[in-house]
C-alpha cells in the first residue's frame, strides 16, 4: 500500500482535491495537509513519518518543506505538481490537470476526472445552430 501525502498552502483547494481525486484508489492510502499556519490541516512530523511519497503544488511549497521539516524527509520521495494556486476546489479543471499530472507516478485514480461533469467553458456555447 503506498502511503501519499499531498501538500499545497493552506490545504483548502489544491492538495484536498487531490486527496479526494485518489481516495478510492486501489493500493494507495492517500492523506492532504497545508504548509502555512493558516492551513485546514497543518503538516506535521506524525503525517510526514507516515508518508512515502509527498507531492508538493509548487517549488515554494517543496522549498518550505526542506526547511522546516528537512530532518523527517530522509528517504521520501518528493515530487513537484507545478500545480498554480488559479482554481477552485474539486473544480473539473484542476481535476484533470491533477489526474494528467499524477497518473505517470499513480496511475489512473479510481475517481476518474473524465467522470465529472466537463467545465462550463468546453464545447459549444453557441446553442443549437
Amino acid at each position: 500500500m503506498k502511503q501519499v501525502l499531498f501538500l499545497c498552502s493552506r490545504n483548502r483547494l489544491r492538495s484536498p482535491s487531490a486527496e479526494q481525486l485518489y481516495a478510492d484508489s486501489p493500493g494507495i492510502e492517500v492523506a492532504s495537509a497545508g504548509l502555512s499556519r493558516d492551513a485546514q490541516h497543518r503538516v506535521g512530523a506524525e503525517l510526514l513519518e507516515w508518508a512515502e511519497w509527498i507531492f508538493v503544488m509548487e517549488v515554494q511549497h517543496q522549498r518550505k518543506l526542506n526547511e522546516k521539516y528537512g530532518g523527517y524527509l530522509k528517504g521520501k520521495r518528493i515530487t513537484c505538481l507545478d500545480v498554480p494556486d488559479e482554481y477552485d476546489f474539486m473544480q473539473a479543471e484542476l481535476l484533470y490537470v491533477l489526474e494528467t499530472k499524477l497518473t505517470p507516478f499513480l496511475g489512473p485514480p479510481a475517481r476518474r476526472a473524465a467522470d465529472q461533469d466537463p467545465p462550463p467553458t468546453w464545447g459549444c456555447a453557441c446553442g443549437d445552430l
